[in-house]
């Protein structure tokens, strides 16, 4: 061991050799690569699993966030995602309270802080991985491996395809995933003391191993993988299994298989035993919570998993490990988003796309056999080590024991990426031997090492902004629906309807059935009065999703406008039938009813959506407008107040009431809420002007024509408030002859 390890040693100098100085280096490392992005937005999925996220608000129970997933619906929801991670959405709350509210610095501080922390672990993780457990009589680990450590952590530290879990808030869980799982191995790995005469090991640690494990799964699904990672490592380290030894003598038949040998040396039965079941228990923990349905994913998700042939699922899936394996080793094209059209089916083999797979079977293949067949013992565990971390951690995203909500995800790279980066530490060494280019080598390292840090930065900046995040996806991924939608929908956020409806279209035309896309493009489009091609997007949105409930409500607000009022009517009804709790939709009926003169089945059903959303200020303002149009001025004043009560600086509310209490010969009142009104928004002309009708009621002329001049300078153009003030300068005017 010590031989490959020296072999780096014109490459990394004896003085940050000394663990505080190779784990200070790494930690910089990953802090310059990641830094620039702990002052970006909240962007892409953050705004799902944290801004929108009742589980970080105060009001919710602590408790609640046992029983829902990591967007804070309920598991037992059919529309629920079933990722369970509470203790990530945990830190997400403390984040919350800590910092005051939504500032998304605090939250990316503490990913850069927690990638940092991983990476430092990863230094004593890759000291054990290459350097085995062996200690002296006086309990000192022996073969360090120092350099071979240090270079596989720095490789680790500056991974370009880590950004997406570092630099988006949400990857938070696979960073405490994988915090508690190196946590779960170290803590496995002290579980042993070796001496010259036995070998022991503490059941504490071991159990303490496993709880750390399914505190890892608590933070994201893969942790609990460590469980298997820890018994691959006991077998070969400790256990110092030969598999191909095994299997050779298994095949001749060999009797001393039978005798107790290595596999009780240690009680290594035991230590799987325990494994085993506590790997059992919290799976069947984690199931009773979540509920025996799986989780409920479209064929635009994950298409491979939808398609019939079982051998163009098995050829797609294993074309996807190879784009893992190529963004491992090239990490230059990276996309938020790699589903909906991004990676075409391969539906034959005579897709010239199935040499990338081939290329990878040739690859494992090989690292395989060297790890079984090698007559270097050490080089047989390296490669069996490294291969088992690449490959354990990511089983859960293979596919292979269940269907995936994804295609490719960068985020779900970032344990497998440790295995890479030991394979890659341990090839460089190799290389590094057996060449007399040791300056050729050195300059490849330092250059990877240097690219990919450069690569980091520029790649953390395209995360601070969702506009410079979904337009960096455009390059890599032209065929990919979602990134077109997410593009428009950004510009439509901006106010750019133009730009965004070119990008919706484009949506629609990669994918015909993106019923978001023609939601979206079918909203703009009414707001355009384009409304008979809004109508035709909207209910094609419906036929092929007939619970999309908000895409019945638009078409309902569609033919409303377009006077077909029983159609809009059964819309509505059908928008709510498909969610129940659905304010904005009560309140919109509440308008069509109110256009057809059903003026109690329109309070109705703003009330409705005031019971489920008390802020919804819209319907309590036309609450309190058609009480006060109909002459039922004492129910329009309840109305009001309690509006008030529930947003007490809702300046539309008070003018709405003070219009009210005016009406009512409530003058001090009135004149108090417009005041207030006003001051929250001294530039609306129709407050000054309401006020000013209110002083020339009460006959406060002066105060009348000071607020009707301020309305007309505001709006020249309101025709009410001109005649109002010609009337009042009629009537000063006749005072002031009466007073000459």
């Amino acid at each position: 061991m010590a031989e490959w390890d020296a072999s780096l040693d014109h490459i990394i100098p004896s003085s940050v050799l000394p663990p505080f100085w190779a784990k200070f280096l790494v930690g910089f490392a990953s802090l310059v690569c990641f830094a620039r992005s702990y002052d970006g937005d909240f962007v892409f999925d953050d705004s799902e699993a944290i801004v929108n996220n009742k589980d970080l608000r105060a009001e919710t129970p602590l408790g609640d966030l046992w029983h829902h997933d990591f967007w804070g619906s309920r598991l037992s929801s059919n529309t629920s995602h079933k990722s369970y991670r509470p203790l990530t959405v945990l830190t997400f709350r403390m984040n919350y309270y800590l910092s005051g509210g939504f500032h998304p610095a605090s939250f990316h501080v503490v990913n850069i802080a927690l990638h940092g922390g991983v990476c430092v672990l990863l230094v004593d993780v890759f000291s054990v991985l290459f350097g085995g457990l062996q200690y002296t009589s006086k309990g000192r680990r022996l073969h360090l491996a120092p350099r071979s450590s240090l270079l596989a952590a720095l490789l680790f530290a500056v991974h370009p395809v880590h950004t997406e879990c570092v630099a988006g808030v949400v990857g938070r869980a696979d960073l405490l995933g994988a915090l508690f799982f190196l946590l779960s191995f170290l803590g496995y790995c002290k579980a042993f003391r070796e001496t010259n005469r036995e070998k022991t090991h503490s059941t504490f640690w071991v159990l303490l191993s496993i709880l750390l494990g399914a505190v890892a799964m608590l933070c994201k699904e893969q942790g609990i993988t460590v469980l298997g990672l820890n018994a691959v490592f006991d077998v070969l380290v400790i256990g110092k299994l030969n598999v191909l030894e095994i299997v050779q003598k298994f095949l001749r038949k060999d009797r001393s298989l039978e005798s107790p040998g290595v596999l009780r040396t240690g009680g290594l039965l035991f230590r799987m035993a325990l494994l085993a079941f506590g790997g059992a228990g919290v799976l069947y923990v984690r199931w009773k919570i979540m509920g025996t349905g799986p989780p409920a994913f479209t064929e635009v998700d994950n298409p491979a998993s939808f398609a019939d042939s079982m051998l163009v699922r098995a050829i797609n899936y294993n074309y996807y490990y190879s784009l893992n394996a190529w963004l491992l080793l090239c990490p230059w094209w990276l996309c938020f988003d790699w589903s909906m059209g991004c990676i075409p089916l391969i539906k034959s083999v005579g897709d010239c796309r199935v040499i990338a797979l081939a290329a990878l079977w040739v690859c494992l293949i090989g690292l395989v056999r060297q790890a079984l067949c090698s007559a270097d013992s050490y080089k047989r565990r390296i490669l069996t080590l490294g291969l088992g971390f690449l490959i354990i951690p990511f089983l859960p995203a293979s596919n292979l024991f269940f269907r995936v909500g994804f295609v490719v995800a960068e985020r779900v790279l970032y344990l497998p990426s440790a295995g890479y980066c030991m394979l890659l530490t341990f090839g460089l060494a190799v290389l590094s031997k057996h060449t007399k280019k040791k300056k050729l080598i050195a300059a490849l390292i330092l250059g990877t090492l240097f690219l990919n840090t450069l690569r980091c930065v520029v790649r953390s900046g395209e995360w601070r902004s969702e506009d410079q995040l979904f337009r960096s996806a455009l390059s890599v991924c032209p065929l990919n629906a979602k990134v077109h939608y997410n593009v428009g929908k950004n510009l439509a956020d901006k106010g750019n309807q133009t730009a965004a409806i070119r990008y919706y279209r484009q949506a629609v035309r990669l994918n015909p059935k993106y019923v978001h896309a023609m939601n979206n493009l079918g909203n703009i489009l009414k707001e355009r009065n384009e409304l008979q091609e809004a109508e035709e997007l909207l209910s094609l949105a419906v036929q092929i999703q007939p619970d999309f409930a908000a895409a019945w409500m638009n078409l309902g607000i569609v033919q409303n406008s377009l006077k077909r009022f029983q159609a809009a009517e059964q819309s509505y009804r059908t928008a709510i039938k498909h969610r129940r709790k659905y304010p904005d939709c009560y309140y919109n009926l509440g308008r069509l009813y109110a256009d057809l003169n059903r003026h109690v089945d329109a309070l109705n059903a703003w009330r409705n959506a005031t019971v489920l959303k008390p802020e919804h200020s819209l319907a309590w303002n036309n609450m309190i407008i058609l009480l006060d149009n109909t002459g039922n001025l004492a129910q329009a004043e309840a109305v009001g107040r309690e509006a008030l009560e529930l947003i007490p600086n809702d300046h539309s509310l008070m003018f709405s009431l003070a219009n009210v209490l005016g009406k009512s010969q409530k003058y001090k009142e009135s004149e108090a809420l417009f005041l207030r009104a006003i001051k929250a928004h001294p530039n609306t002309a129709s407050y000054h002007g309401n006020l000013a009708v209110l002083y020339h009621r009460w006959g406060h002329l002066d105060l009348a024509k000071k607020h009707y001049e301020i309305s007309l300078r505001l709006d020249p153009t309101a025709s009410g408030t001109k005649e109002n003030y010609g009337l009042l300068r009629r009537k000063l005017e006749q005072m002031q002859k009466k007073n000459v």
